[in-house]
């Protein structure tokens, strides 16, 4: 098992559903674990369950609905620990289910504003201390959603991080910062519902495959978390 001693990895949303797994599956292989969460008092059940591990943990706090209050989050970053060595755009929003032509311009971007303007000012603070130290990872959660009209501005957002992520890591090829993006599957979540296919703890091990990539690995490709849901953790 590889194992990510001495690398500080920053969840976004972290404090409940896809993103505490992935920091739970984080703190399994030695990575110290940056809990992000709307309100400080929402990570308690993460950071709960992280304490068995060997890991250094920090948390911040702050929803990422404005420019203002994402960089207030950047900067609770920058002024613990100043970088990360592995970025997990995790946190997402999904509008109220309406026909398409009934959602606002302000639900629109809304949803673009958590789903890919945040990803970007994220990526824009932390990828050029990665590309200086010559190591990164990052990893930006998409969607498979599809045929579904009524979340077209959540569908839509998710597109657009997959076009930016391709994009972020042709400006890094050769540089070993690797971006990638993760279709973490239909799972149980607030998100998801209760009907989903999968429950949440079936986003791992496969969430994090584009974490353990070796050095110089694939970048700018989707990644499924199902493919790798029978591979043992």
């Amino acid at each position: 098992m590889k194992l990510l001693e001495n690398k500080w990895a920053f969840v976004t949303g972290s404090s409940r559903g896809i993103g505490q797994q992935i920091a739970l599956g984080l703190a399994q292989r030695k990575c110290n674990v940056i809990v992000h969460g709307r309100v400080e008092s929402h990570t308690a059940e993460t950071l709960r369950r992280l304490k068995v591990y060997d890991i250094q943990i920090y948390v911040v706090s702050g929803d990422l609905e404005s420019a203002k209050n994402v960089e207030a989050v950047i900067q609770s970053v920058k002024a613990g620990l100043g970088s990360v060595d592995i970025l997990y755009n995790n946190a997402g929003f999904q509008n109220v289910w309406k026909p398409i032509w009934e959602i606002t311009p302000e639900e629109w971007l809304q949803s673009f504003q958590v789903n890919l303007f945040a990803i970007i000012a994220l990526c824009n603070a932390f990828t050029p201390e990665m590309k200086k130290r010559g190591y990164g990872r990052i990893i930006n959660l998409t969607s498979g959603i599809k045929d579904i009209p009524q979340l077209a501005p959540y569908s839509v957002s998710k597109a657009a991080v997959d076009k930016y992520s391709r994009d972020l890591a042709a400006e890094l090829r050769g540089t070993n910062v690797l971006v990638n993006y993760l279709d973490p599957g239909w799972l149980r979540t607030d998100l998801g519902g209760p009907n989903a296919e999968n429950a949440v703890e079936a986003v791992l091990p496969g969430a994090l495959v584009p974490a353990l990539l070796e050095d110089n690995g694939p970048s700018g490709r989707l990644y499924v978390a199902q493919d790798y849901k029978y591979l043992e953790c």
